[in-house]
C-alpha cells in the first residue's frame, strides 16, 4: 500500500515507518522536523496549516497519524491542545479527500486521564480494557480522545475504516533505564499504571491495525505484558488502588491493562519486556 506517516521523526513514529517498510509498502514520512536517518521519503511540513496537509496527503491507501505534542508538559495546556487538535482535523479531512481506505490514529492510555489527571482518579476496575470509562482531564489526554472521535466522526460519514491504538509510555532498550528508572519507585509511578510498551511492539501493532479486516472503528488498549516495576503487581495494586475491584487475578509482573481485546481483534500480543533489555 501506499502509505502516510505523521509525527514519522519521533520515537513511534521512525519504529511504524521503518515496519511498513519492512512490510513492503510504500511510505511517505511527514513531520516538522527531518529524521537522523530514513529508509522512506520524508517531507518537513506543519501539518497545522490545513493547506499544506491537502498538498501532501494525496492519492494514499492508508494514513497513519502520530504527529502530536506528547505530553502536556513544558508548553502552554492551550498549545497542546490546539496544536493536537488542528492536526487531526485537518489529517483527517485530507485523508477523506484522497480517499484513503483505512485510517490508524496513535492515541493514548490518557484517555482514562493518566497519567496527567489534576484530580487523579482510581481505575473502575483492573486490569483496564476496552470498556473501561473514559476520564481525560489534561489538554493531552483530552485531545487524543477527541482526536478519536475526530475519527469516530469520519467513519460515521462511510470515508474509510479505523484503528485507534490506546499506548502507555513507548520505550526501548536505550531510553528505558534513563526514562523510567529514576521513576518507577516513587509512589508517582501509580499514575502510569506502571505501565509501558516497547516501540517495536507498538510498531507490530500499527502493522497489524492496517492488515485488519474489520469495519468501523476499532478502539483498543495496548500493553507490554508486565509492568515497568521491580515490584510484584499484587502488592503495586493493593497499595495504590485498593478500592479497585478486579476483574481477574494479577500475578507476578503482569501489567494491568489488558491486551486480550487487541489479541482477538488484531492478533496483536506484546513479545518484548524491559527486563530483557540488559543495562
Amino acid at each position: 500500500m501506499k502509505i502516510v506517516v505523521t509525527g514519522s521523526s519521533g520515537l513511534l513514529g521512525r519504529h511504524v515507518a521503518s515496519a511498513c517498510v519492512t512490510a513492503g509498502h510504500d511510505v511517505l514520512g511527514i513531520d516538522a522536523v527531518a529524521p537522523a536517518e530514513a529508509n522512506w521519503a520524508h517531507i518537513s511540513a506543519d501539518l497545522t496549516d490545513l493547506g499544506l496537509t491537502l498538498q501532501l496527503i494525496r492519492e494514499c491507501d492508508a494514513v497513519v497519524h502520530i504527529a502530536a505534542i506528547p505530553r502536556p508538559l513544558g508548553k502552554a495546556p492551550a498549545e497542546v491542545f490546539k496544536t493536537n487538535m488542528a492536526m487531526a482535523y485537518n489529517v483527517v479531512e485530507t485523508a477523506v479527500l484522497s480517499k484513503a481506505r483505512r485510517f490508524i490514529y496513535a492515541s493514548s492510555f490518557s484517555v482514562l486521564g493518566y497519567p496527567f489527571a489534576e484530580n487523579f482518579v482510581d481505575p473502575a476496575y483492573l486490569p483496564i480494557d476496552e470498556n473501561h470509562p473514559i476520564g481525560a482531564q489534561d489538554a493531552y489526554g483530552l485531545s487524543k480522545w477527541l482526536g478519536e472521535e475526530i475519527v469516530e466522526a469520519a467513519v460515521r460519514r462511510g470515508a474509510f475504516s479505523a484503528v485507534s491504538l490506546r499506548m502507555p509510555w513507548i520505550q526501548t532498550p536505550e531510553s528505558f533505564f534513563d526514562a523510567v528508572g529514576p521513576r518507577r519507585n516513587l509512589a508517582e509511578s501509580a499514575r502510569d499504571l506502571w505501565s509501558y510498551l516497547d516501540a517495536r511492539d507498538a510498531a507490530d501493532a500499527f502493522i497489524k491495525a492496517l492488515a485488519w479486516q474489520g469495519e468501523g472503528h476499532l478502539r483498543t488498549f495496548l500493553s507490554a505484558a508486565d509492568t515497568y516495576s521491580e515490584e510484584a503487581t499484587d502488592a503495586l495494586v493493593k497499595r495504590a488502588f485498593p478500592a479497585s475491584p478486579l476483574k481477574r487475578p494479577l500475578s507476578g509482573h503482569d501489567a494491568v491493562i489488558d491486551n486480550t481485546h487487541a489479541l482477538e481483534t488484531l492478533g496483536f500480543a506484546p513479545r518484548r519486556s524491559w527486563r530483557g533489555y540488559g543495562k
